[in-house]
């Protein structure tokens, strides 16, 4: 049984948010199955892709949907595997609706919730895969590299900013 992230779009118009996700994914080394489904629409294929997910391995569940965002919720009714929810930015609030929408869950059923739009989606790869790592040595040794080349990225930058600042 192989291991894997399921990500699960409200609309293929959520695509280019969703592909933030997907590449830090890739980046270690997970893999994804990518979805279409609509809570609203077509709750019993969005039902049927969960459990055929769960049956195949699935270790956790994205959700990127927008406005009434409630896939993530639907989704987390219908599994115990951890369940990550993405408010998708767009619509007449900016997001703020699907946030809410994502975030407000009934106690027992619970929706990790990330920010609205690109820093989210990619928060959301992170956040799987360091569920995924908890009982994955090599793939907790990739989780922390990366933070590391993260924080040395940061103090680079400072250091090129302080000799900028300092040759004048």
């Amino acid at each position: 049984m192989s291991r894997f992230v399921t990500i699960m779009m409200g609309s293929d118009s959520d695509l280019p948010l969703v592909e933030n996700t997907i590449n830090v994914l890739k980046g270690f080394k997970i893999e994804t199955r990518v979805r279409v489904a609509s809570a609203h629409r077509t709750p019993d294929e969005a039902a049927a892709i969960v459990q055929q997910a769960e049956a195949e391995g699935c270790q956790v569940f994205i959700c990127a949907a927008g406005l009434a965002a409630h896939l993530a919720g639907a989704v987390a009714a219908r599994t115990t595997r951890p369940v990550i929810g993405i408010p998708c930015d767009g619509g007449p609030m900016n997001g703020v609706d699907a946030l809410y929408s994502t975030v407000q869950m009934p106690g027992g059923i619970p929706v990790a919730t990330v920010a609205i739009g690109k820093a989210g989606a990619k928060n959301a790869g992170y956040l799987a895969a360091e569920i995924m790592a908890l009982a994955d040595p090599e793939l907790d040794a990739l989780v922390k590299a990366d933070r590391k080349a993260a924080a040395e990225a940061v103090i680079a930058k400072d250091q090129a900013l302080q000799d900028k600042l300092n040759a004048k």
